[in-house]
C-alpha cells in the first residue's frame, strides 16, 4: 500500500509513495517537475487510509438522458422556470436526437463510479460511494435518501466540476439544500455533508490532460504539427457569473472561474514545452453557449478562434477541452461535430484531445482528496496537493462565494442553513 509519510524533498500527493500519480495509476511519466513542487501529506499518519469521520462518497453530476423520450423532459428539467416552451426544447434537442437521444455523461459516470470503487478498495480506503443527478435519474433527492436509510450520517460529495462557478458549484450546494429540504419534510434524519474542493489543479486531474495533448500533437501530420496551436476549451458561462465566480475577493475581470482556467492551460502549455521542446502558442476560448444574445458570454467562441487561427496562417488546431471532466455531449457535439466540420470547412487540421474520466489518475486523485478531507476533519496538519500558481481551494466555500442569481438555500458552505 502507498505510504502516507512524507518523504523529504519529494513533492507527491497525499496517498502516494515516491511514484507520482501516474507512475502508479498506468506506469507512464509524471507531472514535469518544473510546473510546481508539489505538497500533499498528512504529518504523523498511520499508513492505512482513513476516511472517518466521513462514512459515504457521493458522487454528484449533471445528468442526460438515455433515450429519445427523454429529451424533452431533461431538457423540461434543465431549464425548468425559464418558460420555454416545449417546441423550443425540441429544436435544442436536436443534437440530443443526432446520438439516439442518449448523452453520454450517465454512462461515463457509471465507469468513474466503477474506477472509484476499485480504487477505494484497491488501497483499503473503506468508503461507499453513490451517484446521484441535478437534471435526471438517478436524482440526488431519491440518492441522498437511499444513502440516510443504508445508515451514513457524514457524506463527502463530488460534483463532476473542477473549477468554481454557480453552475459548477454552488448551484450543486443548492440541489443538495433541496434534496435535505426533501427529506427533512418526511422526517428522516439528516447526514451532515461537506463538498471537496475543487480540484481543477490537482495532478491527478491535470497530468492526463497534459497526454491528451501531447498524443493529439503526435497526431498531427509531421509537416504541421511543430507549429500547431493549442486551443483550451471550457464551457462559456454569462460574463456576469464568471466575474462573481469564487469566494468576494476574487470578483471581477473573469473571476475565479477564468482565473483558474488559465492556471491549468499554463501548467499544460508548460509541460507540453518541457516534454517537446516546442513552444506551442495558445489561448483559452469557449464553447456551448446557450444564452440571449443581447447577453455578454465569455468569448471567443471556438468556431469563432478556428477562423482567426486560419486568417492568420495557423497550420494546425490542437482542441483541449479542459473545463470538462468527460466527453459529454457539450464535447462530442460542440467540438467533435460542430468545430470539426468548421475547420473542415477552412481546411484548418484539427485534433481533440481527451478529457479526464475515468482515468486512474483521476480515480487516485478523488482518493487523496477524501483522505485529505477527513484528516483535516480530525484536526490533524494537512498540507493540500496542488499545481500552479493559484494554490489548493477553500474547504468550506465562504459566503459570498459563486454568487446565486436569486438567493436560495446552499449546504456545505458557511451559508448553509444545514450543519
Amino acid at each position: 500500500m502507498p505510504s502516507l509519510r512524507r518523504r523529504p524533498g519529494r513533492g507527491d500527493c497525499l496517498t502516494l509513495n515516491t511514484r507520482s500519480i501516474a507512475d502508479e495509476a498506468s506506469g507512464r511519466g509524471r507531472v514535469a517537475e518544473a510546473l510546481s513542487a508539489v505538497g500533499g501529506r498528512i504529518v504523523d499518519m498511520p499508513d492505512a487510509l482513513d476516511a472517518s469521520p466521513y462514512d459515504a462518497l457521493l458522487l454528484l453530476s449533471f445528468g442526460g438522458p438515455e433515450g429519445p423520450d427523454d429529451v424533452v423532459p431533461f431538457l423540461e428539467n434543465v431549464t425548468r422556470g425559464r418558460g420555454i416552451p416545449k417546441e423550443r426544447l425540441k429544436e435544442v434537442g436536436q443534437h440530443y436526437f443526432l446520438f439516439g437521444g442518449v448523452s453520454p455523461i450517465n454512462g461515463q459516470n457509471r465507469v468513474l463510479l466503477d474506477a472509484l470503487r476499485k480504487d477505494f478498495a484497491g488501497h483499503g480506503l473503506d468508503l461507499p460511494v453513490y451517484w446521484g443527478n441535478r437534471n435526471w435519474a438517478p436524482y440526488v433527492t431519491d440518492t441522498l435518501r437511499e444513502i440516510v436509510t443504508d445508515g451514513h450520517r457524514r457524506v463527502l460529495v463530488l460534483a463532476t466540476s473542477a473549477y468554481a462557478s454557480y453552475s459548477g458549484c454552488r448551484q450543486y450546494r443548492e440541489d443538495l439544500a433541496g434534496a435535505l429540504a426533501a427529506l427533512e419534510a418526511e422526517g428522516l434524519e439528516l447526514p451532515r455533508i461537506d463538498k471537496l474542493r475543487h480540484y481543477f489543479n490537482h495532478p491527478g486531474f491535470v497530468e492526463p490532460m497534459i497526454e491528451g495533448v501531447l498524443e493529439s500533437l503526435a497526431d498531427l501530420p509531421g509537416d504541421v504539427r511543430a507549429g500547431a496551436h493549442i486551443a483550451f476549451t471550457t464551457h462559456s458561462i454569462p460574463d456576469s457569473a464568471a466575474d462573481t465566480s469564487g469566494p468576494v475577493e476574487d470578483h471581477g475581470d473573469g473571476g475565479a472561474y477564468v482565473k483558474q482556467h488559465l492556471d491549468v492551460a499554463r501548467l499544460i502549455a508548460d509541460a507540453v514545452r518541457e516534454r517537446t521542446g516546442v513552444d506551442h502558442p495558445w489561448r483559452l476560448v469557449y464553447q456551448s453557449r446557450s444564452g440571449a444574445q443581447h447577453i455578454p458570454w465569455l468569448e471567443p467562441d471556438i468556431c469563432d478562434h478556428l477562423e482567426e487561427l486560419h486568417g492568420a496562417g495557423a497550420p494546425a488546431v490542437v482542441m483541449a477541452p479542459i473545463g470538462f471532466v468527460s466527453d459529454h455531449m457539450e464535447v462530442l457535439y460542440d467540438l467533435d461535430t460542430e468545430a470539426k466540420a468548421k475547420a473542415g470547412e477552412l481546411g484548418l487540421p484539427v485534433r481533440r484531445s481527451a478529457t479526464v474520466g475515468a482515468d486512474p489518475r483521476f480515480a487516485a486523485a478523488i482518493r487523496d482528496l477524501v483522505v485529505e478531507r477527513a484528516a483535516t476533519e480530525r484536526g490533524q496538519q494537512v498540507t493540500p496537493c496542488a499545481l500552479g500558481a493559484l494554490g489548493p481551494s477553500h474547504n468550506v466555500c465562504p459566503v459570498g462565494c459563486c454568487a446565486a442569481r436569486t438567493p436560495k438555500p446552499a449546504a456545505a458552505g458557511a451559508d448553509s442553513p444545514y450543519v
